[in-house]
Order: structure tokens, then sequence, then C-alpha cells
């Protein structure tokens, strides 16, 4: 391995604008963030789809959101990828495996916004927020019922880096957390109990607030249908920042028409976008949001703190102190 490996920004990273990026930036924020804390690493920028395929052959280091098979073929080179994505199914991880290429993921990237997204839409409930608004814009003046989270129970379906700081805002609130993981073993700052994916009920009919912050998986596709709002409380929200299909949003619709929870806030849907003719768009106890819960103008600040973590270890031959090593 080259003294100062050769660090490729790949086009495929979200432009300014984008639904991912928003007020984050571009690959020249990234490339800038990572300068500061790395001065003399080489890092380049490709633009398109031609200049990543050009300059691969030579980069020993990418950092991008995918990598497709032919791509892959032409980094000859390679030797690590830096997701800046928690989830990493844009990469034949079992390929880089028998390549030897080490891939390491975006987790916690965006655990702070997401985090406090879940806040904000506990308040709005918890508060009466989506009735105010409502009332101003028919212009009414009409005082309303409201509530506090201090006391009540926030259950976390995924005790994740994005699971976990949900759990500490939430105790900062005064609130008991419980949650599940697949390991039970472990203690979890901030959860007072841990319970096992077959405990998914449980949590569910403990909750006053059940938000969803697990991976999408075969195992989690569907996973909250019919019979989990049936063992939510009638007082209950079902908050989902982890991907729509985790959710039966048939199931879900019928549950919030016929009272079964309180209400629903779905940062993510199935599909995305959702659909125009979806009744999710007008119920007064839903609030959607268009798939931003983990954008901040803080990303590429937290993308490139990682990146420089992870690069010190790998230039020293400690890849397997590597953060959230995958592959």
């Amino acid at each position: 391995m080259p003294a100062t490996p050769e660090v490729l920004i790949s086009h495929d990273l979200p432009p300014a604008g984008s639904r991912v990026a928003g007020r984050m930036g571009d690959w020249d924020d990234l490339r800038a963030e990572i300068a500061q804390r790395l001065p003399d690493a080489r890092v380049s920028v490709a633009r398109n789809r031609a200049e990543t395929r050009e300059r691969i052959a030579s980069a020993t280091v990418l950092v991008a959101i995918r990598l497709s098979d032919d791509l892959l073929d032409a980094a000859t080179n390679l030797r690590w990828i830096q997701s800046l994505y928690a989830g990493v199914g844009g990469f034949d991880v079992e390929g880089l495996r028998e390549r030897g290429i080490v891939l390491t993921s975006g987790a916690g990237i965006h655990a702070e916004a997401v985090a406090e997204t879940v806040v904000g839409y506990m308040l709005l409930f918890e508060r009466g927020f989506l009735q105010g608004l409502s009332q101003q814009r028919d212009r009414t003046w009409k005082r309303y019922p409201t509530g506090e989270l201090v006391d009540g129970t926030l259950g976390i379906v995924g005790l994740g880096e994005i699971g976990r700081r949900v759990a500490e805002l939430g105790q900062a609130f005064g609130m008991s957390v419980i949650g599940t993981k697949r390991n039970t073993d472990v203690d979890i700052d901030a959860v007072d109990e841990v319970f096992g994916p077959e405990d998914l009920h449980t949590v569910a009919n403990r909750s006053d607030y059940v938000v969803l912050a697990c991976p999408l998986t075969a195992e989690t596709r569907g996973l909250f249908g019919r019979e989990e709002f049936v063992a939510m409380p009638s007082s209950s929200v079902l908050i989902n920042v982890a991907r729509g299909p985790i959710v039966d949003q048939s199931a879900l619709v019928v549950a919030l028409q016929e009272g079964s929870i309180r209400g629903a806030a779905l940062d993510v849907t199935d599909p995305e976008p959702l659909s125009p003719e979806s009744p999710l768009w007008t119920m007064p106890e839903v609030i959607v949001t268009p798939h931003v819960a983990g954008s901040t103008d803080q990303y590429w600040r937290r993308g490139a703190e990682l990146f420089a973590e992870n690069y010190a270890k790998f230039v020293d031959d400690r890849v397997d102190e590597m953060r959230n090593r995958v592959a």
C-alpha cells in the first residue's frame, strides 16, 4: 500500500438540492471537510460515472454510497470503501469479502438528525401542535388538551446507532425506554429494558410511542401489520424513520381509521413518493415528511470525521479496528 493512498469520491454521492443532501452541500464540501482533517491525503472527486470509471482503476480508497459490478471489476487497486449510508445494500458485500476489500458503513452519521426528528414528532402529538396548526389554517382560537412526554414509555424497534440516540433523548425528557435488539446480552445506556425480536408485541403493548429504527431485511419487511397495531394501545403513536416496507401500509390506514392507534408520523412510505391517492395525506392524525429525517447541514462534517477516523487506522494497517466495518 502506498504511503499516501489515492482516495476517490464517487460521482453518485447526493448533489446539493437532492432529497438526501438538502442543505448539506456537495462533493466539494465533503472534500473540503476531509482536507481539514487530513491535509496530506490525496483526494479527488469524480463528477460523473465516466470520471469514476476512469479514476477508480488507480484508487486505493473509495467514498461512495453504491458500487456497480462493472465499476468493481475496474477497481483493480481498491482496498477500502467508505460508505456514507448506514445501509450497504448498494454493495456486493460477499463479493468485496472475496476480493479482500474492506467495507465500512456510515452508521451513526444520521443518528442525531433522525433522533431530533423523532422528538419533534412526539412533541407534535403530545403538545397538540398538529391541532394548533390545523386551527391556525382555519383562523380558529380554541383551547385543546395537551400532555407531556415525561413518564411516558418510548418503545424503539432496533437499538442501533439511531435507536440508541433516540433512547438518550427520550430519557432526557423523563421517559421510560424499552426496545428490541437481536442481541439482548448487552446493556445499553438509556434503555431500561431490552427485548428480543420475538417480544415485539410486548414492546408495542407497553409503549406510548413506537419508533421503527431497524434496517429493512427479509425478516423486517412487513414487520408491522394488523396484529402489531392491535397490540398497541389506542392512545399510542407509530413513528417510522426506518424504511417504508417495514410497515404494512394498508393495515396502518385501517388501524388509523378504526382508532386502533392514536396517530402516525411517517418519514418513509411504501412506495416513495407516497401516492397522491393515499388517504394518509389527509388524515388529521398523520404527519408525512419526504424522507428527510436524516438530512442535516452537519452531514458532510460527520461523514468526514468518520472517514478520517477510519483512514488513520487504514494507513496504519489496523483495519480490524475500523469503525462500522461490514466486510
